[in-house]
């Protein structure tokens, strides 16, 4: 089997990635362009990858490609459909970042109560060593025992960030969809979250119908104040929207580790934002690093290629 992993840099360095039991040949790339996936997968069996994007026009061109696995949890990099029709597998990994994501949002929620960022930029200017008495209060600090947390989706991320809001003294509430004619049992209607929480955080899957889920309208319902976190996929939000919310206050702040395109452009309406407002937190999307994690987000890879071949040998 020759197999081609096309974006290695997608795995820390210090986490070493397992190799198949089997014969095998194996070619490595820290990155891949779209212009080089083509070439770099044109005589591989099997390919690794987490974003090399997959289209149908490029699968058409990778006639010994049997399985593209996938060091992510998203495969919308891979059109699915295409695959299924040349009859490529396509293998992704899920459940390895169910600790280190919820750990994340409830570390920024920290951070944005507390205005660690502020703080922390403060001392690169030695602002402390300015003042004249023995501290300063330049920046809000409130408590998180008795915040109102909004999840926006109940999966495993979403009931794990909850489990650990309640354990901290939050009241969490669960979001029904948006435009839901009937609120289930355990959720609270959308628009509700929306005017109570003090803390909103996204965990919804991207969809048509979620794409845009925080715009002008929703952030407009929100808790003047409050924050949003958003640790899902970038496009749920409308990042100028966003923006302008933090700018006028209406937001109290925000915390991101995803964004729409990653990473994102020099001139992103955030990115500039960020460099002057201390109420905005950014993370280059990493939320789901943890050494643990990506230990055992390359085993479930390696698992997904054995058991392939396995089953491709016993045909």
């Amino acid at each position: 089997m020759n197999i081609v992993f096309l974006d290695s840099t997608a795995i820390p360095n210090h986490i070493p990635i397992p190799r198949p039991s089997f014969a095998h040949t194996w070619i490595e790339y820290e990155h891949t362009s779209s212009a080089e996936t083509i070439e770099r997968a044109k005589d591989a069996d099997i390919v690794i990858t987490s974003k090399a994007i997959f289209d149908r026009e490029t699968l058409k061109q990778l006639p010994k490609l049997k399985l593209i696995a996938i060091t992510a949890t998203g495969t919308n990099n891979v059109d699915l459909v295409a695959a299924e029709e040349m009859g490529i597998a396509v293998r992704n990994v899920t459940g390895y970042s169910s600790t280190t994501v919820p750990e994340h949002v409830i570390g920024l929620i920290f951070s944005l109560k507390h205005s660690f960022a502020g703080w922390l930029r403060d001392q690169s200017e030695a602002k402390w060593p300015k003042s004249k008495q023995f501290c300063y209060f330049d920046y809000p600090i409130t408590d998180v025992r008795g915040s109102t947390l909004g999840v926006f989706g109940k999966g495993c991320l979403g009931t794990e960030v909850g489990r650990l809001a309640n354990a901290v003294g939050m009241k969490v509430l669960y979001a029904e969809h948006k435009d839901a004619t009937f609120c289930r049992e355990g959720y609270t209607p959308f628009e509700e979250v929306l005017r109570q929480a003090d803390i909103v955080t996204l965990h919804c899957p991207l969809t048509e119908t979620t794409k845009n889920l925080i715009n002008a309208d929703t952030l407009s319902k929100m808790k003047k104040g409050a924050f949003l976190i958003n640790t899902g996929r970038g496009p749920l939000i409308d990042e100028v929207a966003l923006v302008d919310a933090l700018k006028t206050g209406h937001l109290g702040g925000a915390a991101l580790d995803v964004m729409v395109k990653e990473p994102p452009e020099k001139d992103n309406p955030l990115i500039l934002a960020a460099k002057t407002m201390p109420n905005l937190i950014i993370t280059p999307h990493i939320a789901w690093a943890s050494d643990s994690a990506v230990t055992t987000l390359v085993g479930k890879v390696m698992q997904n290629i054995e058991e392939f071949v396995q089953q491709l040998n016993q045909k």
